[in-house]
């Protein structure tokens, strides 16, 4: 075969792209779904798939973070770690042996917006999921020594994770600076005085409220008949009583007026960084979707403009990146570079700003456009392949803006952004007095100090 010239290579990946975007008008992938909601209210949403002899269960409950009041935060997450010590029929550390015994996988998350459970088995093993969770929302065990034992472990996890983590402090500074409302504002892993405050009532009140059928959605997909699985749910969950409604969350956040800033001085950070986040909007809008295009052209892989700039051209990051954050309230555009020896930060944003006001100023070029939407719709289908994801994705559609039906057309709203759309969200959203900036600087260690103490 002839090798291309790489004069050409660039015509030959416009030609690419366009193609691919003309097959993305007419194909799309659909999940058939059946949804039922219980008479205690839990929604249960069910997918046949006869493929792989295999089911996977999702519960997302419709609680997290932003649930929680000052002075109790973390709570969302410790629920995470107490939802498997144990219930009335299952022994503490029994959920994992079960499911692993019987060749499953198996684990839970928290977010600022959702608490998620979630089981894969072999298909003959269908009881054995909805067993545990109905049998963990049902009852429970909220006791001290389990309280402890999972406080500890959270208390542990945000050490490793925050505190002695290079650039962890960064992070959660930044979160606090960027959001005003209380719901955003804290940290998911919460604080270690709030943790250490947290009382066994204050977590069966918090368990009641919030771990009820009727504030969850239960996603089954897998090789099963439905009139079947649902059988098997009613038997399995339907005597759960019902709670009462949690109150709704006050997610109201003002405009921003003024750039807001923090220096950092990290003493386990080896090369200065710069975390750059623009407020934004909720997900699942019009201008969202502009502007998951937007940070793809901007800063999504080695061909995107401020990797060309700041990596290949300048040599002034060893990477840059970022993200279009998700949320049911006001998400964040974020960015970051990690600096290369004797590069200043200030250098780095005046970059970062040209390359953003070059977006302002003129629409992307049509291969940034379908690059864009090509990478956006394979990673979405990528993710769509195995039966937990599915299940994972339709709970969280449905709890965050009670749509299941976005898994079969969100592609088609990403389709639908313009290059004139991009252009208009970065002049809306990517504004100097929309942005808060952290610059982490690595700390000099005092002589004598063993250098992996992070002091």
């Amino acid at each position: 075969m002839r090798r291309v010239s790489r004069l050409l290579l660039p015509l030959f990946i416009c030609a690419f792209a366009a193609i691919v975007g003309q097959a993305q008008a007419v194909r799309n992938v659909r999940v058939d779904f059946k949804e039922t909601t219980l008479k205690n209210g839990l929604r249960v949403i069910t997918v046949e798939d006869h493929s792989a002899p295999v089911v996977a269960v999702s519960v997302t409950y419709n609680v997290g973070s932003r649930d929680e009041r000052q002075g109790r935060t973390g709570f969302a997450h410790l629920f995470e770690h107490m939802m498997f010590k144990g219930s009335e029929n299952v022994g503490s550390g029994e959920h994992f042996m079960l499911v692993f015994n019987n060749g499953g996988n198996m684990n839970g998350t928290t977010n600022t917006d959702r608490t998620n459970y979630f089981e894969v088995l072999p298909a003959n093993q269908l009881d054995l999921a909805l067993f545990l969770e109905s049998d963990r929302m049902r009852s429970l065990a909220i006791t001290k020594d389990n309280l402890d034992n999972q406080r500890n472990a959270v208390q542990e996890e945000r050490r490793l994770g925050v505190d002695n983590q290079a650039y962890g402090k960064s992070d959660e500074i930044q979160n606090e600076l960027l959001y005003d409302n209380f719901a955003y504002k804290h940290s998911t892993i919460g604080s270690m005085e709030d943790l250490n405050a947290a009382s066994v009532e204050d977590v069966a009140a918090f368990f009641k409220m919030y771990y009820a059928p009727n504030n969850a959605v239960l996603v089954v997909v897998g090789d099963f008949k439905t009139a079947d699985a649902l059988a098997k749910v009613r038997s399995s969950f339907e005597a759960i009583p019902r709670q009462a409604t949690p109150p709704p969350v006050d997610m109201a956040e003002p405009q921003q007026k003024e750039e807001r800033r923090a220096n950092v001085d990290d003493g386990l950070a080896r090369a200065p960084r710069v975390d750059i986040a623009w407020k934004a909007l909720p997900g699942n809008t019009t201008d969202f979707y502009a502007l998951q295009v937007l940070t793809a052209a901007l800063q999504g892989g080695q061909s995107s403009r401020l990797y060309q700039k700041l990596v290949k051209e300048k040599e002034m990051t060893a990477n840059v990146g970022g993200f279009i954050d998700e949320r049911r309230g006001v998400g964040a555009l974020y960015s970051n570079a990690t600096l290369r020896p004797n590069v200043k930060t200030e250098d780095v944003e005046a970059l970062i700003y040209a390359e953003i006001d070059r977006l302002k100023k003129e629409p992307i070029a049509d291969w940034e456009l379908n690059k864009a939407k090509n990478t956006t719709r394979r990673n979405f289908i990528n993710g769509l392949q195995s039966s937990i994801s599915r299940a994972i994705t339709l709970g969280q559609y449905t709890v965050y803006y009670n749509e299941p039906g976005l898994i079969n057309t969100r592609l088609d709203k990403v389709a639908a952004v313009t290059k004139e759309d991009v252009q208009r969200v970065a002049n809306k959203y990517l504004v100097d007095t929309n942005r808060t900036v952290v610059v982490t600087m690595p700390k000099a260690k005092p002589k004598g100090t063993n250098a992996s103490s992070g002091q």
